[in-house]
């Protein structure tokens, strides 16, 4: 074994100290005997070993080694590898979807008795799973303004375990200050675990900034064309162990064809968000002069509330946006019914546009009340800016406003 990997060391790349596009190119490939030059896929459910005791020690974690790829497949290390890299993180543990990343790390570090501070201005799957399910086994969740560090603090209890956030938040694209909530995290010995969908590690890197752990999509940006579902956890070595242990036990896991899909978006990411987050900061200026449009929200605007922290914080904007018309569902309705090109859908961080009226699809398991208390009105509509013609898109949304 090891004189083939030796045989092979030449045909590896040397990655020191190169930078993240390099690394979403590069990193976590390791070429067969085969001398591939793309990555290869592994479609295995299982290995094979030469002995009884190789396997005994495969199994046991004493001999390191493939076991079973509901946790362990050579194709998704691949991806897990080349995530962590760009995130600067030590470890990474892909999952089926990003909603699957978030209850592993509920499940890893979470007991009964404790206590979680989730940000108010969270995907509505993410109050879901943590009302109807984490609260069944005794698990208490308070939820807090996310740009209002004093408010995390003065919610804090000796039991608070995680907080937990989307920044920028969707929809509302509200940013919290990382470093602070981290230091409130830290003297509240809680983990902070930052879901970094909407940016990537192309515009943010949450780890540097102080978080712990950090949550994607992949089936958002890290795909980039709507194909297939996937999730990941990246963080110290320590605290990806456990989640890695719910995955081996419970098995929400990434299949070898998805990874494969997610390592070659991996490669183009930081073209797509440079591109994204153009033609998004495009349609929010000409959304904010629109005479039938009450308010735009997009991390690129000077006037949002946080913009002097998303330039520290955010190395770019990205591809979401929202708006509020006047005239509540009704008229949101018609904006969204009158595009002809853009798609209708729930979904984002696709190279098409896509719109959606958050009250009734992303948030509409959440009250009245939780929607408002978050932000999100009857007359909000969510964009996120796709890589067609920004013209075109803008042509496509006059359809509705206009008329409105």
């Amino acid at each position: 074994m090891n004189d083939i990997h030796d045989l092979l060391a030449p045909y590896q790349s040397d990655l020191t100290d190169c930078e993240i596009e390099t690394l979403a190119v590069r990193a976590g490939q390791y070429r067969t005997q085969e001398q591939e030059h793309s990555e290869a896929i592994f479609p295995s459910s299982s290995y094979v070993f030469r002995s009884a005791a190789e396997a005994a020690a495969t199994f046991s974690g004493e001999h390191p080694g493939n076991v079973y790829s509901r946790y362990t497949n050579p194709t998704v290390r691949t991806f897990e590898e080349r995530l962590a890299a760009m995130e600067g993180a030590e470890a990474c543990a892909a999952t089926a979807s990003g909603m699957a990343a978030i209850y592993a790390v509920a499940i890893a570090h979470l007991k009964a008795g404790d206590h979680v501070l989730c940000s108010r201005s969270v995907f509505g799957s993410t109050i879901v799973l943590f009302e109807k399910f984490l609260r069944k086994f005794n698990v208490d969740i308070d939820y807090v303004n996310p740009v209002d560090a004093d408010d995390w603090a003065a919610h804090c209890k000796p039991e608070t375990r995680l907080f937990f956030l989307e920044s920028p938040s969707n929809p509302m694209a509200e940013v919290a200050d990382i470093e602070a909530l981290a230091r409130v995290a830290g003297a509240a010995n809680a983990l902070l675990v930052v879901d970094n969908c909407f940016c990537t590690p192309v515009i943010q890197q949450p780890l540097a900034l102080g978080a712990d752990l950090v949550v994607h999509s992949a089936t958002k940006y890290i795909d980039g064309q709507g194909r297939c579902l996937g999730g990941a956890v990246v963080g110290s070595h320590e605290l990806i162990e456990p989640v890695i242990g719910v995955l081996r036990s419970a098995g929400p896991t990434m299949s070898p064809f998805n990874a494969w899909v997610f390592t070659k978006g991996l490669e183009t990411l930081s073209l797509r968000m440079k591109a994204h987050s153009d033609n998004a900061s495009i349609l929010a200026c000409w959304l904010q002069q629109h005479p039938k449009v009450k308010q735009v929200n997009f991390c690129g605007l000077a006037s949002h509330p946080q913009y002097e922290l998303i330039q520290k914080q955010q190395s770019l904007p990205g591809g979401v946006l929202s708006f509020e018309v006047a005239g509540g569902r009704e008229e949101a309705w018609k904006v969204i019914d009158a595009t002809r090109m853009i798609s209708i859908t729930a979904n984002l961080g696709d190279a098409k546009t896509t719109i959606t009226h958050p009250g009734t699809t992303t948030h509409g398991r959440l009250s009245e009340a939780e929607r408002l208390a978050a932000g999100i009105t009857q007359g909000l509509i969510r964009v996120a800016v796709g890589l067609e013609n920004i013209n075109d898109v803008r042509k496509d949304l006059a359809r509705g406003l206009d008329a409105l």
